[in-house]
């Protein structure tokens, strides 16, 4: 039975996965696992030459002088200790990646658009990256400095199972986890892999099984069924297309989670299913919890600041993940209305946490 060929991101990574990028995941576990084992000391830098080798071969030498030079502009950037000058140029590197004449160019250096498609992915998830490294510079003191010089920024960047993707992870975390050195179990190691490669198969197949015979996507691409379907049908519809989001995440963020603790790293949370979800801050505190919340709305006041400050707080992270994903008109009505919902559902739990209003509950 053919599958819905409409959600573009599946169909783009598994086309990917299977050509080559399984292959050079593969390569880092094998490169992961001796270096655990015979040179534990030297795991950052083993890792990181195979992540550079990696992105050379993947995406040519312009390409990895592209994501190169963008580390080391925000690196330079950072000596200033200013977080909003790390910001501003955060925001000027992702703006580039838009920029007509640009992307021209550097549709140029492949021989097809999905070659394209993989350095712009690549360069976007490493601003996101460099940002945080950025970021945790500003916030150290200059006797933490040594753990943060451009050589672990490099590892940082070029670390392999979350080079195209993600998932994020801060730098803070992954510089404290890949320095502590740890006893080495081959066998549960091996234990870890075999389970994770028969969850992740699982999870795979159910996603192929949804994409050949539900065609949630195709029939969000035509308004003659989506006009004539009821609001029932339509509710279904739109649940179907989030826990197929769901399962889809499961695989292309289980794979780097997996490769993630077979380097003794512990990964970010697998996304929860949203049948299981009541709240919808919940939601979004666990979906970008490691970078929009530690980066953006913590540092901005968050909830311990005033009403105002709130509001604040979660308009600039809303309006950072519109822009990020690339700020089309459809994406910043998006946001707006996420914010709104993340303003009412907390608008409604001060109004409840009012003694008077519990008294009358």
């Amino acid at each position: 039975m053919p599958q819905d060929p409409m959600d573009f991101e599946w169909s783009y990574w598994i086309e990917w996965g299977r050509e080559r990028i399984l292959w050079l995941l593969a390569g880092h576990l094998l490169v992961s696992q001796i270096s655990r084992l015979l040179v534990e000391k030297y795991k950052p830098w083993c890792l990181m030459v195979y992540g550079m080798a990696a992105c050379w071969l993947l995406l040519g030498i312009k390409g990895f002088a592209v994501i190169l030079l963008h580390a080391a502009i925000s690196f330079a950037v950072a000596q200033f200790q200013l977080s909003l000058l790390t910001w501003f140029c955060s925001l000027i590197l992702l703006s580039t990646l838009r920029i007509p004449a640009v992307e021209e160019t550097k549709r140029k250096w492949y021989d097809t658009e999905n070659e394209y498609y993989l350095l712009l992915f690549t360069v976007s998830v490493r601003c996101l990256f460099c940002t945080s490294f950025s970021l945790e510079y500003c916030w150290h003191a200059p006797a933490q400095k040594s753990s943060h010089s451009f050589p672990w920024m490099l590892a940082y960047v070029f670390y392999y199972p979350t080079f195209h993707n993600g998932p994020l992870v801060n730098f803070d975390e992954f510089s404290k986890q890949m320095r502590r050195q740890e006893a080495f179990s081959v066998k549960t190691n091996l234990s870890i892999l075999i389970v994770g490669i028969i969850r992740i198969f699982f999870w795979w197949c159910l996603a192929e099984l949804m994409i050949h015979l539900m065609y949630i996507h195709a029939l969000y691409s035509s308004a003659l069924p989506l006009e004539s379907a009821s609001y029932w049908a339509l509710g279904g519809l739109a649940l179907a297309q989030v826990l197929f989001f769901y399962v889809k995440y499961l695989v292309l963020y289980g794979v780097p989670g997996l490769l993630l603790r077979m380097d003794g790293l512990k990964p970010p949370a697998l996304p929860c299913c949203v049948s299981l979800m009541h709240s919808f801050t919940k939601m979004w505190s666990i979906a970008y919890l490691s970078f929009t919340y530690r980066y953006i709305y913590v540092p901005m006041g968050g909830s311990q600041s005033s009403l105002l400050g709130t509001l604040l707080s979660t308009a600039f992270t809303f309006a950072f993940v519109s822009y990020w994903h690339g700020g089309q008109s459809y994406l910043w009505y998006w946001g707006a209305l996420n914010w709104l919902g993340v303003i009412v559902e907390n608008g409604i739990k001060r109004i409840l946490s009012i003694s008077l209003i519990q008294d009358l509950i």
